[in-house]
């Protein structure tokens, strides 16, 4: 997708509050990591543990499925950086990526192609500054080529599957996919 320059960075809307409610504690917050592929995949990490990997930045458009859009600047890690770091090496790599908010309320499914694009991250960062509660604190989710509805916010839990997971929109009418 195409990047901009930062003079071109707008307001995000704070779209969607599913999985947001109860309150985090960004000190404790864990990433779980799991494969049904790989047994020996069985993971908790911390915030520090994922921004040990290279950060990346980047500025790119959100795109609702609402129909409006946005130009926002993300900082993290390449999801593709994160899944060479902790995925145990040799095993094969799944089809499919399911990730969840920690209370399990919202859920994404995920090809691996696009989860593995160099343009999917895991953001810590939204314009400059550690992810606001409304933006998803502590890690989400940019998945630029994909719509917002993809893009999931406090993210608990990611799992590596070979079999196509569940997805909160798509279980509403929505398309699976999702991509732009």
């Amino acid at each position: 997708m195409p990047t901009y320059s930062p003079d071109k960075v707008e307001w995000l809307k704070p779209n969607g509050a599913y999985g947001l409610q109860d309150p985090i504690d960004a000190g404790n917050w864990k990433l779980h990591v799991s494969s049904d592929q790989a047994p020996q995949l069985s993971l908790a990490l911390s915030l520090s543990d994922i921004q040990s990997l290279p950060k990346v930045e980047l500025i790119t458009r959100f795109c609702c499925i609402e129909g409006w859009s946005t130009i926002v600047h993300w900082g993290g890690i390449r999801f593709a950086d994160f899944t060479r770091k902790f995925f145990p090496p040799g095993a094969p790599l799944t089809r499919y990526v399911y990730l969840s908010t920690p209370d399990e309320e919202y859920y994404v499914g995920l090809d691996t192609k696009s989860a593995m694009h160099p343009q999917t991250l895991l953001a810590y960062e939204h314009n400059g500054s550690p992810l606001t509660n409304e933006h998803g604190a502590p890690l989400r989710l940019v998945i630029p080529v994909k719509y917002g509805i993809k893009n999931i916010k406090r993210i608990g839990a990611i799992q590596y599957t070979n079999t196509q997971p569940s997805d909160y929109w798509a279980e509403e009418g929505y398309d699976w996919f999702a991509g732009l």
